[in-house]
């Protein structure tokens, strides 16, 4: 209990977040892990229906191919509490943006609202509760679809191929459940770590932070539509002391990522610890968190829980609705993992069996029992674990 108590008194105050002034972008940034590896780099910025202003980052070739053919394009959306520097980190061969812009691609990473690149709003400033007034079924409702036709816009293709990783898998199937339109705008989807039914979620904090804050109570009503986990100078300054190869602390940054996505001491890059710590956390809702846990509690993957009076003004029901997600009909490809304390096997299961037979293409199972939920981005054997499959996978649909 007095771990629980440390842990918790460690993370509230951090749930408020920081005042704009104190939130800046890092010194490590998409640009400068990008453009340090000779790739050119350009930056959007897309304002969503409801008012967001999104960071919208783009490789459009490699300097390592030489072709004059079209190039299709590759939609690539980040998982909770990150950015588009996680598909840039690990640096060109190991990087999935980087191994899609050398495949051919032209390569677009999303940044969702409220994260270090998407930290602004036509009316709102972020130090307004209002401006987080949102959980990840906006993301998926508003800020995918306005990134993605934007993309299609600006480069006058017709259709997308999609990447997600983790909430980038949730927002994916939020939004081809709701809105069917995309599902003839997206060639096909591959979902890293898929997260939707989250049943039986795993990590030692789980169970405590369900039981108060993913159901409708006070505590959600209290501490709603604020700021969690902000890139902050002061996080930078800390993950490199305390990360480096040098510092006695390094497998203890290891470890508070491993409680939380699965223990994988033989795929993480140590190395490459300062640089994740100076990019994520990278900023979100804290409703986010609410209704992952709401998942988690139910067992349903379904819309945000009010509770009974606030469910019945907005759904006109007591219950809120479930993502009717067998209504997507495009080649879906999932990979999932044995160790991967969020996406579990089971869960990912049920989602296989949810998802209509015409539409899932394949469901990898990494080959790698230790292959954990963050392995995805940055494990240390990912080409030859992950990516080659990826690259069947597309290779398979372009006769499609």
């Amino acid at each position: 209990m007095k771990v629980y108590l440390i842990v918790i008194l460690a993370v509230v105050p951090l749930i408020s977040g920081a005042p704009p002034s104190l939130t800046r972008r890092s010194s490590v940034t998409t640009q400068t892990l990008v453009e340090q590896y000779g790739y050119p780099f350009e930056e959007h910025s897309v304002q969503t229906s409801d008012g967001y202003i999104l960071g919208l980052h783009r490789i459009p070739y490699s300097g390592r191919v030489e072709s004059d053919e079209p190039r299709p394009v590759a939609f690539l959306m980040h998982g909770l509490l990150c950015s588009s520097s996680d598909w840039v980190l690990s640096g060109p061969d190991y990087g999935l943006a980087f191994v899609l812009a050398d495949a051919g691609y032209d390569v677009w990473m999303g940044n969702a609202r409220g994260n270090t690149y998407s930290r602004e709003h036509a009316t709102y400033n972020p130090f307004f509760k209002k401006f987080w007034a949102f959980d990840w079924h906006e993301i998926g409702m508003y800020d995918l679809p306005a990134m993605m036709d934007y993309v299609l816009y600006y480069t006058d293709e017709e259709q997308l191929t999609y990447f997600g990783h983790s909430q980038g898998t949730t927002t994916f199937l939020v939004l081809n459940s709701l809105n069917l339109r995309f599902n003839t705008k997206i060639k096909s989807a591959h979902l890293l770590a898929p997260v939707a039914f989250m049943e039986n979620m795993e990590g030692p904090l789980v169970d405590m932070a369900a039981l108060l804050l993913g159901q409708p109570n006070f505590l959600p009503e209290i501490f709603g539509d604020m700021e969690f986990l902000p890139n902050t100078k002061a996080m930078e300054m800390l993950g490199y002391s305390a990360c480096c190869d040098k510092s006695p602390f390094q497998s203890l940054c290891a470890n508070v990522i491993f409680l939380i996505t699965g223990f994988d001491y033989e795929n993480l890059n140590y190395t490459l610890l300062p640089e994740i710590t100076a990019t994520t956390p990278a900023g979100s809702s804290i409703n986010q968190i609410y209704h992952f846990l709401q998942e988690y509690n139910s067992g349903f993957f379904r819309q945000f829980d009010y509770g009974f009076a606030r469910n019945s003004l907005a759904y006109g029901s007591t219950k809120p609705p479930k993502y009717p997600i067998e209504k997507i009909d495009l080649p879906i490809f999932l990979y999932y993992s044995d160790n991967d304390y969020l996406s579990s096997v089971v869960d990912v299961h049920k989602l296989m069996r949810t998802l209509k037979d015409t539409t899932l293409r394949r469901a990898y199972r990494v080959g790698h029992p230790k292959w954990n939920h963050l392995d995805h981005l940055w494990g240390m054997n990912i080409r030859e674990l992950l990516h080659d499959a990826i690259m069947e996978d597309l290779e398979s649909m372009k006769d499609s």
